[in-house]
């Protein structure tokens, strides 16, 4: 049995091939501990069959976010105990007099500097001494240090003292991370900065994962998604964690540019609205991939998928600042206590705000197994509407346009304030909630189309079974493009290969289903930041064309200097097949009709058809407004939009 799995901030959604016929499941995640959903999940949809389980995990992110890692040390050169703090000494609020950066992960008694030093040359400026890093470990050991970030100068480029501080460590016990082994790439801080980030969150990981393999059995070969859209084992998940800090709207991200370049669309920006959050992300043709990621203001130096993440999903809670203006999220109701309608919540929920309008059908919430209490919303709304001097339907309506509005704007941030028009992408909706707000967005973006796929709410899920298995690699060498031939590059780059092959086939991937990417780090003499550049003959070239197109200029007589190398190696997976179907007639057979309910659509009162989307079929049209149900999601077609079923089933929904 083939398994994909997304733990979420509120529900944690399987997909599963059970034979021939690919199948679905969502239940409510347990944050206090999402191996028990996982686990339970598992056990709802197989016995004891054999497994192969691709699972898309939240703990190393909620572990950086709630700052609950392990008691993490740092060593590292004498008198360099400190650029974990001192950082870039940039502010992300430079207009809040208030503003004060998060407090580091390792505090200053736990960073340790030691003799020893190598220089950028290879050259030994000063020996290790290893009687001080035996008597250091035996040190951290009676402070009850859980995990130890070796973070040295230069060991990107020249291993040896990290390497014979890993000897001395082995028997240790303590979680370790070497930097050169996670980042092996210039600049301190971000490579002492993400390397203490995975020591800091490694032994929770592997605890977690741990306790997974327990309790799926012998018979489960379990693979853990990356934020970089491939996956890895979970071998390897354990030692470099850090890697996996997206890995569920990675998983997204990776599904909705598989779908879309299928139906024709190879132009998308990805709309992932969950419980808890929205992931968006731009897609052009390719997966944007980012080496400049941040989690809780702490830089993150390992490839990603480039997403902006906002907080407002189905459960953000409304909430009045001091002033009394109406907001939304970040806080969410999460999976417990969740939403008010969901029973046990008491505070008012984006979700709720969508029942009220009648926007959500009770009946068919999860295919009926899960109810929604609609009654318990008259008095909260009623209250907080009389505190800000609006009717309960205003405020409801308000609340799903505050949350519109950041969305909004996390689309803005990734389309037009990169350059890119919005009018020239579609929109793809999924994620439990998207199909209840795609509509208004693309309205607000002036996005002519939109496209949700079927079963939205578990695409992230899907999107793990759709992932190849992907490693990269990294290597700087600070050249000039003169400096360096083409076939110095093709050398260093054959070494890498030769490293990522291996690894590759020690995961189990046969050769001929591997294959390998090659990019350079590129810039402008005494630029800061470089740009990914595929690699060919024609390097330079190529860079200049990206640098046009990104910042409207180029410099042809400017020196270009090569920062890093990069190899992705991908081992090729077994994906699930997207079906193509006949188109039929654009009228809607009756049966998909079953019901009629009243729903609020700017403010007005409309008697709208509820349709239930597996008995449409491909070329049925769909005039607003109307409300499509399924069993992960629902979709709202506002009286402004027209929809039609295309031959994959998808639902393109076109604002007028």
């Amino acid at each position: 049995m083939l398994i994909g799995i997304d733990t979420g901030g509120t529900f944690t959604d399987i997909v599963y091939r059970d034979g021939n016929k690919w199948k679905i499941y969502k239940l409510l995640s347990t944050p206090w501990n999402p191996a028990e959903a996982v686990l339970n999940g598992i056990a709802h949809v197989s016995g004891d069959t054999k497994k192969d389980l691709v699972h898309g995990s939240t703990v190393a992110t909620n572990t950086l976010l709630e700052r609950d890692g392990a008691l993490t040390a740092i060593i590292t050169n004498r008198g360099f105990e400190d650029i974990i703090e001192i950082g870039r000494q940039d502010r992300s609020r430079i207009y809040d007099l208030s503003y004060k950066r998060p407090p580091c992960l390792v505090s200053k008694e736990n960073r340790f500097g030691i003799k020893g030093r190598i220089n950028h040359a290879g050259e030994e400026i000063e020996p290790l001494d290893p009687e001080e890093i035996r008597s250091l470990i035996g040190k951290l050991k009676n402070k009850g240090i859980e995990s130890i970030a070796v973070c040295l100068l230069f060991s990107y480029a020249h291993p040896r003292h990290e390497l014979l501080i890993e000897d001395l460590l082995k028997d240790n016990g303590t979680y370790f991370s070497l930097s050169h082994k996670i980042v092996a790439e210039f600049r301190e801080y971000e490579r002492f900065s993400t390397t203490v980030a995975n020591s800091y969150v490694g032994p929770r990981m592997s605890n977690y994962i741990k306790r997974l393999k327990e309790g799926l059995g012998e018979k489960t070969r379990l693979m853990i998604m990356q934020s970089n859209g491939g996956s890895i084992s979970a071998a390897v998940a354990m030692q470099e964690p850090v890697r996996t800090v997206f890995s569920g709207p990675a998983g997204g991200v990776v599904a909705a540019h598989e779908w879309a370049k299928r139906a024709g669309f190879n132009r998308i920006i990805s709309f992932d609205m969950g419980g808890t959050s929205t992931d968006v992300s731009l897609i052009d043709r390719g997966i944007s991939i980012t080496t400049e990621s941040e989690v809780s203001e702490i830089p993150i130096k390992t490839p990603m998928i480039d997403i902006k993440t906002v907080g407002a999903g189905g459960g953000s809670i409304a909430h009045l600042d001091p002033g009394g203006s109406l907001r939304v999220g970040p806080r969410s109701a999460g999976a417990d206590p969740g939403p008010i309608c969901y029973g046990k919540g008491k505070e008012i929920t984006v979700t709720d705000a969508n029942l009220y309008l009648g926007r959500l059908i009770p009946e068919y919430f999860l295919g009926g197994d899960m109810g929604l209490h609609r009654e318990r919303l008259n008095k909260p709304f009623y209250d907080m509407a009389k505190k800000v001097g609006l009717t309960p339907v205003e405020l409801a309506e308000g609340i799903i346009a505050i949350a519109n509005s950041s969305m909004q704007k996390a689309i803005r941030a990734i389309s037009v304030e990169r350059g890119h028009d919005p009018r020239d992408f579609t929109l793809f909706s999924f994620g439990g909630a998207g199909g209840m707000h795609a509509a208004y967005l693309a309205r607000l973006l002036h996005i002519p189309k939109i496209i949700v796929p079927e079963n939205p709410g578990l695409l992230s899920a899907m999107g793990m079974l759709m992932a190849d298995i992907i490693k990269d690699y990294s290597l700087t060498i600070m050249k000039s493009h003169e400096e360096v031939s083409l076939n110095e590059l093709l050398r260093y780059f054959q070494r890498l290969s030769e490293e990522a092959i291996s690894d590759m086939k020690d995961q189990g991937i046969d050769k001929k289903d591997i294959s390998v990417e090659t990019y350079l780090d590129m810039r402008y003499k005494g630029q800061s930041y470089e740009i990914i550049v595929p690699f060919d003959k024609d390097y330079v070239e190529r860079f200049q064309a990206l640098h046009q197109r990104l910042y409207g200029y180029k410099k042809e007589h400017s020196r270009i200097e090569i920062v890093n190398l990069r190899i992705r190696a991908k081992g090729k997976t077994h994906k699930p097949e997207i079906k193509e179907y006949e188109l039929y007639e654009e009228k809607i057979r009756d049966q998909a009709f079953v019901l009629e309910k009243e729903a609020i659509f700017d403010g007005r009162p409309f008697l709208t058809p509820v349709i239930k989307r597996d008995r449409l079929l491909p070329g049925n049209v769909i005039n607003g407004p109307a409300i499509i149900v399924e069993y992960s999601s629902t979709i709202i077609i506002p009286p402004f939009a027209r929809a039609q079923m295309d031959k994959y089933r998808n639902i393109i929904i076109h604002t007028l």
